[in-house]
């Protein structure tokens, strides 16, 4: 290549990649390396499953051509992105999400990057940060709200054993947990102090039933450290380790930040304890799972939109809102439970919603409207959703299935306030469902993803992709032979 061709190349790649690393962005990042004596800077990204991956680069590697460029690395080593033969992609840091990691040894930045693609010179089509930009970008184009803020309750287990292997001739998976009810019999050294929640009855007891109390405590410390703010922490229904953490809401982008700073923090900390923590929705059989109760709401000019005069204090635009989640609910079925194990939670008679209504303070309902005294809080909450989604696709695709509602006017009928699991069958089919399987969902995906493609927010590539991978994930539990079914049929 010539000189003269190197610098033009040079100066158009500076400016497709450097949009985002202005002066400020690069003062902002020395600043915070300067004062902390910075020696390493992790590079985070999230690959199509919201799995975080990272690369890591010595202080001195911060350099002009970084701030330039980026960091090159191998998309074709990553589930659903790029062929070997053209694999090379770029990671663009995001400065305003610099912050430390507090549990690394040594001093280390952690900064969140968006990805780019140097062939296109444009963000990378298959990265999900992308998709969760061009969802805010789109809210603010189409005039109906500035803003759409994302709140959660997340739930997960804590463990202290876990243990599975499959093999050609075997199968199995074993979990324990000091707290699980079913260890009241068992020898302990020292003695069985016998404290523990029962089968469905882990919900708020004070320890020392709630033995996890301290732990989530250091949790929420070293949430905060890492710039989250909890607001509220307790036990959750399950027997065994099953816990809650709930975070103050933030704006769509930002939220998807700091759920997967969420994840990282609290199986570090609970690393750090000699315990293991997994977002599985399902991994107890006959107990309760957990879910990623997701609160929505739309402002603009700091006036909520969903706040009104109609239904439990309810806007026309939020009634809309729901209308969209409801009509679209089993396609969004296929990023918000992402998983096969996904659809053991949603079954009827453990608190997860299965039915597509709407009500106010309903549990049972697949979107539940809080009560709250204040307008400024008035917002709606999705049941379904679980925490292995990829808050990337799963946020923008509720907020674009809302959307649809409030440009096509889709109103969600009459509120359900009747305990759902109380109803008879037949009139509990009469209302929308849920799917019952990630194989129903993907199916629902491909059949409805218009509304998704709006203003180009997510992509038929980025789609495609995505059922691609998740098909193989069917498709292997679907080869493997369960133990379940050596109980059924091995005598017949």
């Amino acid at each position: 290549m010539s000189v003269e061709m190197r610098e033009r190349t040079e100066t158009k790649t500076e400016t497709a990649f450097s949009r985002r690393i202005d002066t400020q962005g690069k003062e902002q990042i020395k600043k915070i390396m300067e004062e902390n004596n910075v020696d390493f800077v992790d590079l985070r990204f999230t690959d199509l499953r919201g799995k975080e991956h990272h690369v890591t680069l010595p202080k001195s590697k911060i350099d002009d051509g970084f701030f330039k460029y980026g960091k090159a690395f191998d998309g074709s080593s990553l589930c659903g992105w790029q062929d070997i033969n053209e694999s090379d992609l770029l990671l663009i840091p995001d400065a305003s999400t610099a912050v430390m990691d507090i549990f690394c040894e040594l001093p280390t930045l952690i900064i969140r990057c968006d990805i780019y693609d140097p062939a296109t010179q444009a963000p990378y089509v298959r990265d999900p940060r992308a998709v969760a930009r061009r969802a805010e970008a789109y809210l603010t184009s189409t005039g109906i709200a500035e803003v759409c803020n994302f709140g959660q309750e997340v739930e997960f287990f804590i463990f202290d054993d876990i243990r599975w292997d499959i093999q050609m001739n075997s199968c199995f998976y074993k979990i324990d947990s000091h707290e699980a009810s079913w260890n009241t019999g068992t020898m302990v050294e020292g003695g069985n102090m016998g404290h523990r929640p029962r089968i469905k009855g882990g919900y708020f007891p004070v320890p020392p039933v709630d033995s996890s109390h301290d732990l989530r405590s250091a949790m929420c410390v070293a949430l905060e450290e890492m710039g989250l703010v909890p607001e509220v922490h307790h036990h959750e229904v399950a027997t065994c380790g099953q816990n809650e953490i709930t975070t103050r809401y933030s704006t769509l982008l930002h939220k998807s930040d700091e759920m997967l700073i969420f994840k990282y923090v609290i199986q570090n900390i609970a690393h750090a304890h000699g315990k293991t923590v997994t977002f599985m929705p399902k991994p107890l059989v006959g107990d309760n799972g957990s879910g990623l109760h997701c609160h929505q709401s739309l402002s603009s000019g700091g006036k909520n939109l969903f706040a009104g005069d109609g239904y439990a204090g309810l806007s026309e635009m939020a009634l809309f809102y729901i209308g969209g989640i409801i009509k679209h609910a089993r396609a969004l079925n296929a990023f918000t439970n992402p998983s096969t194990n996904s659809y053991k939670r949603l079954v009827p008679g453990f608190e997860a919603p299965v039915t597509m209504v709407y009500s106010e303070g309903n549990r049972s309902a697949g979107i539940r409207i809080p009560r709250v005294f204040n307008e400024k809080e008035k917002r709606i909450e999705a049941r379904f959703p679980d925490a292995l989604a990829n808050p990337y696709l799963a946020f923008p695709a509720m907020l674009m299935a809302g959307l649809d509602g409030i440009r096509n006017k889709i109103h969600p009928g009459k509120a359900v306030d009747e305990n759902l699991y109380d109803l008879p069958p037949k009139k509990v089919k009469a209302f929308p469902s849920l799917c019952s399987s990630l194989e129903q969902a993907l199916d629902s995906l491909e059949k409805d993803h218009a509304f998704l493609l709006e203003g180009g927010v997510f992509t038929k590539e980025l789609i495609e992709s995505y059922i691609e991978v998740k098909r193989e994930e069917v498709t292997r539990l679907n080869m493997t032979t369960h133990p379940v079914e050596f109980d059924l049929y091995y005598s017949l």
